[in-house]
């Protein structure tokens, strides 16, 4: 055997050797991993909100109630949220809507109650001094009434306005007649009487 043979010889009779010894075994002991934190949910997006009045709630009163005596033709409706009653009146192939409201307060004063109603059948604004002269008073059941009556003029030309504002303690009731001008000029008087059973209950 060649000398080259014979040194492969042994470096291979060595590796086998190494080969049957015990290999030495390391362990490791691996940490569990913590278990992962709960992801909150995305909070839902907001609803989109329509305009800053839709968005607002107005407060009606829910103090001192009065009673009344409505004529038998005017048809009784729900009453809503925002109305403490509602009445239609037909005629002449026509309708006329009575609305009856409350709120706590003086809800802005009579000089701005009286010109809202106004602006609702294209009258212009009156001042301080011309409110006297554009409204009616009378006292009736131990209740004092601001009385108005607008014929509409501009586009709300075909419609008149009957109201009255009535302070019940601290409150204001609102009693507001609105359509085509005719039928509510028939139903004046009656509106006028209606007024007048108006009491504290």
């Amino acid at each position: 055997m060649s000398a080259s043979r014979r040194t492969l010889s042994v470096v291979a009779c060595t590796l086998l050797l190494g080969g049957c010894r015990d290999a030495k075994i390391t362990s490791y002991r691996v940490p569990h991993e913590a278990d992962p934190a709960p992801v909150a949910a995305p909070a839902p997006a907001a609803a989109a909100t329509g305009s800053a009045m839709a968005a607002t709630p107005v407060a009606t009163t829910a103090g001192m109630a009065l009673t009344w005596t409505a004529p038998a033709n005017w048809q009784s409706k729900p009453a809503t949220t925002m109305r403490k009653a509602t009445y239609t009146i037909a005629g002449d192939g026509a309708e006329a809507d009575l609305s009856i409201t409350a709120f706590p307060g003086d809800v802005g004063g009579e000089l701005a109650n009286v010109n809202r109603w106004r602006g609702q059948v294209g009258l212009g604004d009156l001042t301080a001094a011309q409110l006297a002269g554009a409204t009616q008073h009378f006292d009736a059941n131990g209740l004092h009434l601001t009385v108005v009556d607008y014929p509409g003029q501009g586009a709300a030309a075909a419609q008149r306005l009957l109201g009255a504002i009535v302070p019940v303690g601290s409150e204001t009731w609102f009693f507001k007649l609105l359509g085509p001008a005719a039928l509510v000029g028939r139903e004046r008087e009656a509106f006028m009487e209606f007024l007048k059973s108006i009491r504290k209950s």
